[in-house]
């Protein structure tokens, strides 16, 4: 089945089309795409997963048109972020 596995840090962004067998998983689909080895830093134990923006498990059964994504961890609050911008406006 046809299925995409996405990943961005914080320099470049990829998305892969990929093509698996029937009742893979979203990690056996990260495995395959060959992002583990691309990105060392990824760490399937600590990142969260997900389907279409919908956190999931490593374990999930993937369906045709499937687009995984690996993501990052948040390095910065969102809210100081906005807080410090809106602050240098003065």
């Amino acid at each position: 089945m046809n299925i995409g596995v996405a990943y961005a840090d914080k320099f470049k962004q990829v998305w892969l089309k990929l093509e698996v067998p029937d009742e893979s998983t979203v990690h056996e689909a990260i495995e395959h795409s060959g992002l583990l080895a691309q990105f060392p830093e990824i760490d399937l134990e600590k990142q969260k997963v997900g389907i279409f923006g919908k956190l999931t498990k490593l374990d999930a059964k993937l369906e045709e048109g499937s687009r995984v994504e690996i993501y990052r961890a948040i390095t910065a609050d969102p809210e100081l972020v906005e807080r410090r911008d809106r602050d240098n406006d003065l």
